[in-house]
């Protein structure tokens, strides 16, 4: 079996409708080593977008940023930001703040009318992610989820052959995340070990990566979920260290997955169906050069191509919808899927059963 057309270029961006236009200015809300290392860099590689304010709880860190930032103009704290403080500088924000306040820097975006590109998971509770599209829907902004798996063209051309049947009906998906967290962020007192700040640990932080990309790929929602969280280390003493959980999706399709923040890190997905098999690996991490390989029959392929930074991808996409006038595809609704479905898993860890997810058209 040859390599299949779809993957003769992994650079197309099939998304894309029209040239860039004037840059969105963007307001980054968050200026952790995500935002400076990541984010700020793929804007300024990327056409659609360009950062022009950004914010912090510490005016000497935002004065920094900003003077390291060639199209920066503005540095403001988060309270100017709540009061409007330069809110002529941007047209709207990339909010990357802990899970739990994401909710506060939407809403003041909201106010100000400016559209919001949110960081995964949109909040740490369902209640606080309703309110959020809620308030983006009443202010009429938009509102994207940043998924930047849904703009990966690996994972894009992965769901084009699923599509088109390469697998046959799909039936199983098995996934995982892992990474060392206290090598990466070596403080015992991050955010991200809090449960008031982050509302979980290793299953809403990298977990999310395989329930989100399979909903992607096979244009499936989940129905009931099942979950086992381990924590051995002190540092993990109130959040998920580690997490095993399944999940029944519409479509008869069964998925297997793991997550860990203090494990060897990898990362891999893998689509089974009735006639083959895709696999995605490695595929999270942004650092990793992306592999897709396929199995049909007695033969394999392992499709290599060009690296594109997924970041720039992810504004690119968010600009270019903006820029265009068309609405993004992973917006505050499909968000607040991921949240419920992730609070069913812990509520099911905790339980012992197996627990339903409620539809996503309930709001309230």
């Amino acid at each position: 079996m040859s390599a299949p057309d779809p993957f003769s270029s992994f650079a197309d961006r099939d998304w894309q409708t029209n040239d860039p236009g004037e840059p969105v200015r963007l307001a980054m809300v968050g200026l952790g080593w995500w935002v400076r290392d990541e984010a700020i860099p793929a804007v300024e590689a990327g056409e659609f977008c360009e950062t022009s304010v950004v914010v912090s709880s510490s005016r000497e860190k935002a004065e920094r940023v900003r003077d390291e930032t060639p199209t920066a103009e503005h540095a403001i704290t988060y309270e100017e930001y709540h009061d409007g403080v330069a809110a002529d500088g941007y047209d709207a924000v990339y909010i990357c703040t802990p899970n739990a306040t994401h909710l506060e820097y939407v809403e003041t975006a909201a106010e100000l009318g400016k559209d919001v590109l949110c960081e995964k998971p949109m909040e740490a509770s369902v209640e606080r992610a309703t309110r959020m599209v809620e308030v983006c829907e009443d202010r009429g902004v938009t509102l994207m989820v940043a998924y930047r798996m849904q703009t990966e063209p690996a994972v894009r051309r992965a769901r084009e052959l699923i599509r088109d049947g390469f697998v046959g009906d799909p039936i199983l998906v098995q996934g995982h995340m892992s990474d060392s967290l206290l090598d990466l962020i070596p403080d015992p007192d991050q955010w991200r070990l809090d449960p008031e700040l982050s509302g979980g640990c290793s299953l809403i932080d990298i977990g999310i990566y395989p329930l989100n990309t399979t909903r992607f790929l096979l244009d499936a929602e989940p129905v009931s979920v099942q979950g086992r969280t381990v924590s051995v280390h002190d540092a993990f003493s109130e959040v998920d260290e580690h997490v095993t959980f399944q999940i029944a999706f519409t479509g008869d399709v069964s998925a297997i997955y793991s997550a860990s923040h203090n494990a060897y890190g990898t990362s891999y997905l893998k689509v089974l169906g009735s006639e083959g098999e895709v696999t995605l690996e490695p595929v999270f991490f942004p650092w990793d050069d992306r592999e897709v390989v396929l199995r049909r029959g007695a033969t394999v392929d392992r499709i290599t191509f060009e690296q594109v930074d997924q970041m720039e991808e992810e504004f690119d996409y968010f600009g270019h919808s903006l820029q265009s006038g068309t609405e993004p595809t992973p917006d505050g609704r499909h968000g607040l899927r991921d949240v419920r479905t992730i609070e069913a898993v812990y509520e099911s860890a905790e339980e012992g059963r197996w627990r339903s997810v409620p539809a996503d058209d309930r709001l309230t």
